[in-house]
């Protein structure tokens, strides 16, 4: 009896496949959907106001390391409000910044990318020179230019700052991938069968060219969630009444000799966000790049 041949699968399904026997990967997105629960739902977790603080709740008292989930479990701020608290209330402001960034330059970035190298020339040549522009300005110091903008600083503000700086990258490995792509004989042959423009760019290449681009992207939403809390801890980025990490962190440092668990429990959270995201980074790279199987 003859040996039943085996689906062929495909890149992405090679990719999922790869995926699940990945333990950075497996560990990562528990984390992850951990963190993605706690930002949608934190009444689930505590039922303390990050905002409403009682001094009688002395900030020099030790964290009740004992009770877990209590308000006082992980201590008191300089003004008597729950640090636990504000830790769960936090990821929210955290998670908004980073995926919202991280959609807007993956959508701009992906368009110009895929404009500049399916076009080539002048098109191409202008896209580049404006690209390169735009990357040779300090992230940072172009992010906090540009904050010092505004006066009221929010959520969107952040977003804002981050993405109108943050395209570029992304752009450039989407050039890169569709220079390669188009060359491809399906494109050929739609081309020779009257396929349209938009048609082969959508249907044809940009499915193709996505691999290097959600890789690319993936690591680049930790750094974003890193780069706010950088610019909040300077006080250019988010402020109170607002809640986040980079705040906590801020404040926290005032009183490092005296309360460590202020900046400790805040800096701890946002190290294993940024983990989280750079290790399902860099899992996805290796189940999509065939030369690291």
């Amino acid at each position: 009896m003859p040996a039943k041949q085996e689906k062929a699968r495909s890149l992405w399904g090679d990719a999922w496949r790869d995926l699940r026997r990945n333990p950075y990967f497996l560990v990562s997105s528990v984390l992850i959907f951990f963190l993605l629960l706690i930002a949608a739902f934190p009444t689930w977790f505590t039922s303390a106001s990050p905002t409403a603080g009682d001094l009688v709740n002395h900030y020099l008292g030790k964290p009740e390391l004992s009770k877990v989930g209590s308000d006082g479990w992980l201590g008191w701020d300089g003004q008597g409000r729950s640090v636990y608290a504000r830790l769960i209330h936090g990821t929210r402001a955290s998670i908004i910044v980073g995926v919202a960034v991280t959609l807007i330059v993956t959508v701009v970035g992906g368009i110009l990318g895929m404009i500049a190298g399916y076009f080539g020339g002048i098109v191409d040549a202008v896209l580049s020179r404006l690209t390169d522009i735009f990357f040779g300005i300090p992230f940072l110091l172009g992010a906090m230019v540009v904050l010092q903008s505004f006066t009221d600083r929010t959520i969107w503000v952040v977003v804002f700052a981050l993405a109108f700086l943050g395209w570029t990258q992304i752009t450039r490995v989407m050039r890169g991938a569709v220079i390669t792509v188009k060359e491809a004989d399906y494109v050929h042959a739609a081309k020779a069968l009257g396929a349209g423009t938009t048609r082969i760019l959508f249907r044809h290449i940009l499915p193709n060219a996505m691999a290097p681009v959600i890789v690319v992207a993936t690591i680049a939403l930790g750094a974003y969630i890193s780069a706010e809390a950088t610019l909040s801890y300077l006080g250019l980025g988010l402020a109170s009444p607002i809640v986040s990490w980079g705040v906590d962190v801020s404040a926290g440092v005032s009183q490092i000799r005296t309360a460590q668990h202020i900046l400790l429990f805040p800096s701890i959270m946002l190290s294993l966000t940024v983990l989280a995201f750079i290790m399902l980074g860099e899992a996805v790279r290796n189940a999509l790049d065939p030369k690291l199987r």
